[in-house]
């Protein structure tokens, strides 16, 4: 490791999904093509052992085994060798917040359910031993089951099986261990069929199965017990008892009592089994969200740090791992007390006294425009999701903000209020989803009004409400207030915010409530509090602050976007849809903090989690410019589509709500040229799957725990319809014409956000396959396989070809492969420049300033000077060349340039004619050395 400078900083890297059907082999087999396109670093999704069936590695089983799926040990060092051969690095996607526990495969979490609170891995997870409920006191609850309880186990859906000296329950796929301590109520049943020296060693392994749990206990008294039952259990008569006693444990059907024996049995466990609906309102284990198989972990306990990072530190050790992304730090106990660790345990294997050792990225929504990484944290900024709607904003024609909401409201019948619809949307996350959470957080702030003589007589009811309330007005993700106690001047105004606007929105609840929960999150404690007493307020500060976040990533990016669909570019996670495009100033601005405070972070245009794909957005952006015509076509296309509508009781499916995003979805995704019968089959497939999704997330007509099948039955029927060549020759003639106008536009805005992706202050980052136009939508449809064979094929084809050819044909994509290849090839052989260089915004004169966007960078190396437009639809079908006649660009050095995106030269005299620069295409990086 001492070989290595510290930290690595990528110039440009390239995500890629590992999985069963691409592994660690099939990545090593597209490292020269990689390296061809200008990537410097491969930035890798989790492959630590998850489910076999995993797609996305996130349900992460053991932190310190490879996933065999993926790839075996000699797999990942011929990938490891492979990149540093080429002098690339890896960044890799590591999980410290949350586990997978729906499979047989987390030891930890098996000890845990097995050993219960005594086990030494039930402080590893975040579990309430003592959540209130009676039934649930230092049992874990496993909402698991497809019906209620009761009803499962005299449906005879539990097996009771023996294996390798252990009792296991079976239902269906998932295997659960029974405690070791009530392995005597099994084996009590077999002392009638056994006898002489048989029935003694079975006596003496019931004892020491009943001793266990006595502080005479030795440390591995219950595997002792286990070896010697498994010793015993070989001999056939012993082995034959053990399957009577089993067979005793076997209910039947229709005879209720005959179940009691295994009732009784899975009562003396350290898990209650219940019925999948329990959990949000009881579930007592912190998850990922609302998913019950992610559990949470505790990683700020340094033991838990150490078991969860052993493999992670030995990659980054042997070089094999350069960089690491951080998934979920909002998640975490303390984000910044985690990242400092990280870096300090690299420094110290290292031998290095630099700040910042490890190239460290993390996972984190800040809100466009109004939030900021804390600039403590020692990491080299986020993964980029600010920047990938940055961009879409500034693209954004935002003088017609209010024609948008017009045509909207008028096309849904109805005025939605995107703040008041965040809110509500909150509020249901919080009802449905995550109440046993907020419950949690009211029980624990009751507790503390015990101790406040002003505040006691405050209910538990009222109290958790407070907590409701201000979670729904919370305006970002979550605080992060620390042990230490200091709040932030940052982090007290987004909390009086939230209790403002609380109190305001609840004028019925009595002022004192809010009062108090506001003392509380800004840790205003009373003098004569104890530090126990203190110690419990921090704690209630920090579980408030690790459910914040998902709560607004339920209400917000997982209901919100799925209903205000104004413009659907805009739904994109860390994005604002009640924002309706930004100034050319303000992206300058965000770009020189950017340059300032985090030059090195990541820029995202596409991610595995976006809403849609970079391209996808790019062509439903360019609708902000054509109102009019938006608004003519979606209105046409309603009239010529209604007789393919159901009516569902009083109501019609889809609602005008689901065809508006319908539409857009379509435009998004819809292919160039002609559309045979395969083609359309397949987006059929795929638009059903992701309506089906969206009507889901939706919670208004259907949900993922209340999924109304005749409606989403009616919705699948009606894409269906409309895409039928026969039964919908008007609407698809009607469709496929106004798409290929929209494509065009598209195209156009693709390759300017491929462009400032690429000189932007930060490390561009291309999701796989993006280096092509990509028009995918939510997953799984954005995980399909790539086709690398065609993109090594045409980046061969675009590397001799002239740019000017490329534009006649923009909407394949190559001329976005050509500037990626270009740009980023230039990114590599000059990493001072965008690693260190300034960020200043160029003056444009002109009738067309207002379309163009120009900044340069400079450094000690030469000069970056960067043009390119936006707003296409008024440009024409070339929008280059002398259309641009008039516009200038000011503040450039005398001399010559080269433009990197045609290799041309050219002289100015510190003005840059945009009809000279925009002669070729619509767009131009200029480049000026330092003379020597």
């Amino acid at each position: 490791m001492s070989e290595q400078n510290f930290p690595r900083i990528p110039s440009a890297t390239y995500r890629l999904q590992f999985h069963a059907g691409f592994t660690v082999r099939d990545a090593l087999e597209i490292l020269d093509y990689l390296s061809d396109l200008g990537i410097s670093d491969v930035y890798s999704s989790p492959y630590f052992q998850a489910s076999p069936t995993s797609t996305h590695g996130y349900d992460v089983a053991d932190h310190n085994r490879l996933n065999p799926a993926v790839g075996d040990a000699s797999d990942f060092h011929a990938f490891s060798q492979g990149l540093k051969e080429r002098s690339m690095g890896q960044v890799l996607d590591f999980v410290p917040n949350h586990m997978g526990i729906g499979e047989s495969l987390n030891t930890w979490w098996l000890e845990t359910l097995e050993d219960g609170i005594a086990s030494p891995y039930a402080r590893y997870f975040d579990i309430d031993w003592q959540s209130g409920k009676e039934a649930l006191a230092d049992r874990v609850l496993l909402p698991i089951l497809g019906d209620r309880y009761g009803r499962v186990l005299e449906n005879d859906d539990f097996h009771l099986v023996f294996q390798d000296g252990a009792f296991v329950l079976n239902y269906y796929e998932t295997r659960l261990p029974i405690n070791p301590r009530t392995y005597p109520l099994i084996l009590r049943a077999t002392l009638a069929s056994l006898e002489g020296e048989e029935l003694d060693m079975m006596r003496d392994v019931i004892a020491s199965f009943g001793a266990l749990g006595r502080v005479t206990d030795e440390p591995d008294a219950k595997q002792k017990a286990k070896s010697r039952l498994a010793e015993i259990a070989v001999r056939p008569r012993i082995r034959h008892a053990i399957d009577l006693a089993l067979k005793s444990f076997a209910g039947t059907k229709g005879d209720p009592a005959s179940f009691d024996a295994l009732h009784e049995l899975l009562e003396g466990q350290y898990y209650r089994l219940s019925y999948w609906r329990v959990a949000a309102e009881e579930i007592n284990y912190r998850r990922f969200f609302d998913i019950n198989t992610l559990a949470a972990i505790r990683i700020e306990i340094p033991e838990v740090f150490e078991a969860a990072h052993k493999l992670v530190f030995e990659l980054l050790a042997r070089g094999a791992v350069t960089g690491l992304r951080i998934d979920h730090i909002d998640g975490l106990w303390n984000p910044r007390q985690y990242v400092q660790r990280l870096q300090d345990r690299v420094a110290k294997m290292a031998g290095t006294s630099t700040d910042k050792p490890l190239y460290l990225v993390v996972e984190k929504i800040l809100e466009v425009a109004r939030e900021e990484l804390p600039a403590d944290w020692p990491v080299h900024g986020t993964t980029g999701y600010e920047f990938a709607n940055q961009a879409v904003q500034v693209l954004v024609d935002g003088r017609n903000h209010k024609a948008f909401d017009r045509l909207y409201s008028r096309f849904i019948d109805e005025d939605l209020i995107y703040a008041d619809l965040v809110y509500a949307k909150k509020k249901l996350t919080m009802d449905i989803l995550l109440r046993s959470e907020v419950s949690a957080l009211g029980r624990r702030l009751n507790e503390l009004s015990e101790l406040h003589r002003d505040f006691r007589d405050l209910t538990q009811n009222t109290l958790t409400s407070a907590v409701e309330e201000v979670i729904a007005c919370f305006p970002v993700y979550r605080t992060y207030v620390s042990e230490d106690g200091v709040v932030s001047p940052l982090d007290e105004k987004v909390i009086l915010r939230a209790i403002v606007a609380a109190r305001r929105r609840n004028p019925t609840i009595e002022k004192a409530v809010f009062d108090f929960l506001r003392g509380v999150l800004l840790l205003k404690l009373p003098d004569r509090l104890t530090e126990e007493q203190r110690k419990a307020h921090v704690d209630f500060v920090m579980r408030f602050q690790q459910c914040s976040g998902p709560v607004m990533a339920k209400g917000l990016e997982d209901t919100t976007f799925y209903i205000y669909n104004r413009l659907v570019a805009l739904n994109e996670v860390g994005g604002n849809p009640g924002m309706f495009g930004i100034s050319i100033e303000e992206f300058h601005r965000l770009n020189q903090e950017r340059a300032e405070r985090w030059p090195h972070c990541m820029l995202a245009t596409s991610t595995h989690d976006t809403k849609r794909s970079e391209d996808t957005r790019m062509r439903l952006v360019a609708l902000s410019e054509i109102p009019e015509d938006w608004n003519s076509a979606i209105r046409a296309w309603s009239r010529m589509n209604r007789k393919h509508r159901t009516k569902i009781d009083d109501l019609i499916a889809p609602s005008p709500n689901e065809e508006y995003l319908l539409y857009q979805a379509l435009a998004g995704i819809w292919p160039i040229g002609e559309v045979d019968d395969v083609l359309r089959e397949s987006i059929v497939a795929r638009v059903q799957e992701y309506m089906t999704k969206a009507l889901k997330e939706a919670k208004v007509n259907s949900s993922w725990t209340e999924p109304n099948a005749a409606w989403e039955e009616a919705v699948m029927k009606f894409i269906d319809a409309i895409l039928d060549a026969e039964r919908s020759q008007e609407f698809l003639s009607s469709f496929s014409a106004f798409t290929a106008r929209l494509a065009r536009l598209g195209a156009w805005n693709s390759l300017v956000q491929t462009v400032l992706k690429c000189t932007c202050p930060g490390v561009p980052d291309f999701y796989q396959g993006t280096e092509l136009l990509d028009l995918s939508l939510v997953d799984p449809d954005n995980r399909r396989p790539v086709d690398y064979g065609l993109r090594r094929k045409l980046l061969d084809e675009v590397s001799s070809e002239c740019p000017r050819n490329l534009l006649s044909h923009v909407e394949d994509g190559r001329m976005k492969l050509f500037a990626i290849r270009s740009l980023l090839r230039f990114r590599r052989d000059h990493q001072r420049l965008f690693g260190d260089g300034d960020y200043q915004p160029l003056e444009v004169d002109g009738p067309l300033s207002h379309r163009v966007i120009a900044y340069q960078r400079t450094s000690s190396d030469g000069i970056l000077v960067v043009c390119v437009p936006r707003f296409f639809a008024g440009l024409g079908e070339t929008p280059w060349g002398e259309i641009w006649k008039g516009t200038t660009v000011k503040g450039l050095s005398l001399g010559t340039w080269c433009n990197l995106l045609t290799e041309a030269a050219m002289e100015t005299d510190g003005k840059l004619d945009l009809a000279m620069a925009f002669s070729d295409m619509p767009g131009a990086v200029l480049w000026q050395p330092t003379e020597s």
